[in-house]
């Protein structure tokens, strides 16, 4: 059974992951997303990302099978007419669920589903997995805070991705302050971790153990990657002396945006 959502996605969060998550258990799961014309209709303002990021963004999500981009002007209440759309199953969260839609969803013989408030609570880890190496390719590790994710991670994911299987140490909450100072990070090391996860390129997310910029080693000698890959901003001597000494690739990436898309940075997001 697929089903399908609606939604700007303006400013992706975790929230909105927990929420397609929730509906991914459901069936594969179609997004209609609202372009940058259909925001400003239903809001009165523009949106805060434009309508080609978000979709990149969406689209990275493991939870979703298919997005299609709706132009110009809607009923927020009821499914545009999309020639694609053969979902039978409609799935609101339980903050935009409205007797008009539920009206909506009986006239056209939908099942409609509400996901509860409470069902998005939490961050869920995966089952682990062994590390033995089966599907033949190099095992890839990369680093990192990940505090307002946005496309340059997905980005970067995906380039790195192309290089091997791809495991992401995210730095845990206290290394994070050490290294950056108080006020970092914005969202706690579960929540960072679990949108690195919800990312199709990442074969596995954990939490980092160690301290200073070496802060996944612990991860490392348990992971034994074959590449440790950085973008230019997290190319430091002490990773690339490690590197030497464990006989580990190391792969410096230009901080590049994918092709049409703004620069992002965590950094200038903070507080956005």
């Amino acid at each position: 059974m697929s089903v399908v959502v609606t939604g700007g996605f303006d400013d992706l969060r975790s929230r909105d992951v927990r929420f397609l998550e929730e509906a991914s258990k459901l069936g594969p799961v179609q997004v209609l997303l609202w372009g940058d014309e259909t925001l400003r209709f239903l809001r009165g303002n523009d949106p805060a990302f434009p309508a080609t990021e978000r979709l990149y963004l969406v689209e990275s999500l493991r939870y979703v099978d298919k997005v299609t981009l709706v132009r110009g002007p809607v009923d927020p209440d009821a499914l545009p007419p999309v020639g694609d759309l053969n979902a039978r199953t409609w799935v609101v969260d339980e903050e935009h669920d409205t007797a008009a839609k539920r009206a909506h969803a009986s006239s056209q013989a939908l099942s409609y589903i509400v996901v509860k408030r409470d069902d998005l609570k939490g961050f869920p880890v995966p089952e682990p997995e062994a590390l033995d190496g089966t599907s033949g390719r190099k095992r890839v590790l990369v680093t990192g805070c990940y505090d307002w994710f946005h496309s340059g991670h997905v980005r970067f994911f995906e380039e790195v991705s192309q290089l091997g299987e791809l495991y992401v140490s995210v730095g845990h909450d206290a290394n994070i302050r050490l290294l950056k100072g108080e006020g970092h990070p914005l969202f706690p090391q579960d929540e960072r971790r679990y949108l690195v996860q919800a990312v199709r390129h990442v074969k596995r997310a954990v939490i980092s153990t160690g301290h200073g910029w070496l802060d996944a080693e612990p991860e490392m000698e348990r992971l034994k990657p074959d590449i440790y890959a950085v973008n230019e901003d997290g190319d430091k001597p002490e990773k690339r002396e490690y590197c030497e000494r464990r006989g580990i690739e190391y792969v410096v990436l230009k901080r590049l945006p994918k092709p049409g898309l703004p620069r992002r940075q965590s950094t200038g997001l903070r507080g956005f």
